[in-house]
């Protein structure tokens, strides 16, 4: 999972980011409260970590322009040294979704994190597939079935399929896409992503008339969303 982490303290920072990538997630640091939000403009996170004292634009500010801006409910993990039980009951309704009191032991903040991403994506990790209507995921195989019949696909076709089937009618921004799928700090070039796209589109029926629209989102990225056949 993307996970963006607010906080000021580069030591803590670097913790928490080591600690989470530890256990796959892909972290991205942030010093400057405006500066998350300015990214959260253009890209996707699955999960923030925000801390409350930091320059610029505090996190409890970044919480309400969260819960203030954006459509859908991005889950947001409130870790700051003010522990009162009136700065917590604050945060938590603001919209925090959960609120932990620094120092936090690695083993803490990995399970405060993945319980978070369960409720918000409905994950089982214990599940080798995944089941979206017709279409079933076999990610220990890497292989697809639609209608019970397998269709090929290359590692990397099959993760950006499963990718967009997990946040199904959720914006994707090619910055998530690139660093959920390719994994590497250089760009790949953009037609890459697009070629991708496309031959998954063909491969597995993502058209209207078999219920899906896999669609690009100009200057941002792509979205995966069910619709009904009439709607086409």
């Amino acid at each position: 999972m993307r996970i963006a982490v607010l906080d000021d303290d580069p030591a803590q920072a670097d913790f928490v980011c080591a600690t989470l990538s530890a256990a796959g997630h892909i972290c991205h640091a942030f010093a400057e409260g405006r500066a998350l939000v300015k990214q959260l403009r253009r890209q996707t996170f699955d999960l923030l970590v925000l801390d409350w004292n930091v320059p610029d634009m505090s996190g409890d500010e970044v919480l309400r322009w969260v819960r203030q801006s954006l459509s859908e409910r991005l889950p947001v993990l409130f870790m700051t040294s003010r522990s009162r039980e009136t700065d917590i009951t604050s945060m938590l309704n603001t919209g925090a979704d959960d609120y932990v009191v620094k120092p936090v032991p690695a083993g803490v903040l990995l399970a405060r994190v993945g319980s978070l991403l369960r409720r918000a994506y409905h994950l089982n990790s214990v599940a080798a597939k995944e089941v979206f209507g017709e279409y079933e995921f076999d990610a220990s195989a890497k292989q697809v079935q639609v209608k019970g019949t397998s269709v090929a696909l290359t590692a990397k076709e099959f993760d950006l399929a499963l990718l967009l089937f997990q946040h199904l009618s959720r914006p994707l921004s090619r910055a998530h896409i690139l660093d959920v799928i390719w994994k590497q700090a250089t760009e790949i070039p953009s037609r890459t992503m697009d070629t991708h796209v496309s031959m998954l589109r063909a491969k597995l029926g993502l058209r209207p008339e078999n219920g899906y629209r896999l669609t690009p989102i100009y200057g941002y990225g792509y979205r995966l969303e069910r619709i009904e056949k009439g709607d086409a």
